[in-house]
């Protein structure tokens, strides 16, 4: 009997999540990043929001746009602007992307710009779709953004989303 039950539970949960991800599907994200969990070698810890809005191009395939910010207690600024994909295994709702992400650099002290560059980024996550409704979603995800300009400047982290699939 619980075998049963349990099958007709994976099944519903399968269902439901494979609906999510078909073709001309709409996905919206808000994401708190890092939670003090990012590490870079300039970077050090930190925390972020992060906002992702894209469309299923084919089943279980979207493309994506993103935005960040990063405030560090320090003065330590960026602004990041991105664009991905995402494959979504929709038997269970984990997925895997990669994307290219441009990010400027500030720091300042007291008021005072002491400096800013720009890096470009190849980033890279992992995470899992976890339906509370048919349309929202719980999406804890690693990332890893590798820097094009420096080793010191590619982080790894870990980054919690609430998502809209419409």
């Amino acid at each position: 009997m619980r075998k049963i039950l349990v099958s007709l539970i994976m099944l519903v949960v399968t269902t439901m999540a494979h609906a999510q991800f078909e073709q001309n599907k709409w996905y919206f994200n808000a994401a708190v990043t890092d939670f003090g969990l990012s590490y870079s070698g300039s970077e050090k810890l930190r925390m972020g929001a992060q906002i992702t809005a894209g469309t299923f191009l084919f089943d279980d395939i979207a493309l994506l746009l993103n935005g960040e910010t990063i405030f560090h207690k320090q003065g330590e600024r960026s602004a990041t602007f991105g664009v991905g994909a995402r494959y979504y295994f929709s038997q269970n709702g984990i997925y895997v992307g990669t994307g290219v992400k441009f990010r400027h650099y500030e720091y300042v002290s007291e008021g005072v710009k002491l400096n800013s560059f720009s890096d470009g980024l190849w980033s890279f996550e992992s995470g899992y779709a976890f339906f509370l409704s048919r349309t929202v979603t719980i999406e804890p995800a690693i990332y890893y953004d590798l820097s094009f300009k420096d080793s010191d400047y590619s982080k790894v982290g870990f980054k919690l989303g609430f998502s809209l699939y419409f």
